[in-house]
């Protein structure tokens, strides 16, 4: 009975020390404590702290502190405040610490995320896919918009939504970043395309939300292929269990379609509805993905 308690236990104590760490780490964040610092905090070695606090939180203490930073840089720079007082609002020890927090986490560095993608130089293009007509949006960082059309013509029989025509796909996938330099490269589409649907290969994302949404856009990764979830198990996953609703707005506002997979979310009623590149196409990839997992 005791060995098969003991994990439990472990749990339990391992819990109360994370639990010291992370009000340890809320309050002393913006002074950047190193690794000893932190563990000599709750009584562990600098060893022992880190693995400890990987394995219970899921990213390291580091990690950890950059999250709580880049989350509090966000939220000054859209009321408002200047990158240099962001930088030492949030400790960091110059601009370029700030801009290479952000391009860790984001799409854009801090001065494009306030100025709506000002500045920041994005490639679009259009390319075949196993779901009609992929629109892909690239940044130097990675793939940070991908949208789906229907052929003009298929439009016209009413069968498919006008809504997702070419034109219109380009001007949503634009809009989310509506002061950045677009260029149309088609051969660039192509060539991303055949790498997400084709041979396959590494496809780095780069994508811009709240810390909210990002959370739910990792949930969605959480999703198997095969399955579907609903809104409220993405927004259980995601922190905050409450917060259905939520979760479906933000999954509505995954810029990432395909590899993000919010065409595995459902409403509670398992209904098919309210997806961004309409209900056929989500109905199409859900059972490509039940196929592929069939014959695997």
């Amino acid at each position: 009975m005791t060995l098969l308690m003991k994990p439990l236990d472990e749990r339990c104590v391992a819990y109360e020390r994370m639990a010291d760490a992370l009000e340890h780490l809320g309050e002393t964040w913006r002074d950047w404590p190193d690794l000893r610092t932190c563990a000599d905090a709750v009584g562990l070695s600098a060893s022992h702290f880190q693995r400890e606090f990987t394995r219970w939180a899921g990213i390291s203490p580091k990690q950890y502190q950059a999250t709580l930073a880049h989350a509090e840089a966000g939220d000054l720079l859209r009321q408002g405040a200047s990158v240099l007082d962001t930088t030492f609002e949030t400790g960091m020890s110059s601009p370029s610490r700030l801009h290479d927090l952000f391009i860790a986490h984001e799409a854009l560095s801090p001065g494009e995320a306030k100025a709506g993608g000002e500045g920041a130089r994005l490639t679009i293009g259009k390319a075949g896919t196993p779901f009609g007509t992929g629109v892909f949006l690239i940044s130097p960082r990675g793939l940070c918009g991908l949208g789906f059309a229907d052929d003009g013509a298929v439009a016209k029989t009413g069968f498919v939504h006008p809504g997702y025509n070419e034109d219109r796909v380009f001007e949503d996938m634009m809009q989310r970043y509506a002061q950045a330099d677009f260029t149309r490269d088609d051969a660039e589409a192509k060539r991303w395309a055949e790498k997400i649907f084709g041979d396959g290969g590494e496809v780095p994302l780069a994508m811009y939300g709240t810390p909210f949404r990002r959370q739910v856009w990792r949930a969605l990764l959480e999703i198997p292929v095969g399955e579907t979830w609903t809104y409220g198990r993405v927004a259980t996953l995601a922190g905050n269990a409450k917060a259905a609703r939520a979760a479906g707005t933000a999954i509505g506002a995954n810029t990432i379609a395909w590899l993000i997979p919010c065409h595995r979310a459902l409403a509670s009623d398992g209904r098919l509805h309210n997806y961004h590149w309409g209900t056929a196409r989500k109905r199409a990839m859900l059972t490509y993905e039940k196929v592929h997992t069939a014959a695997e």
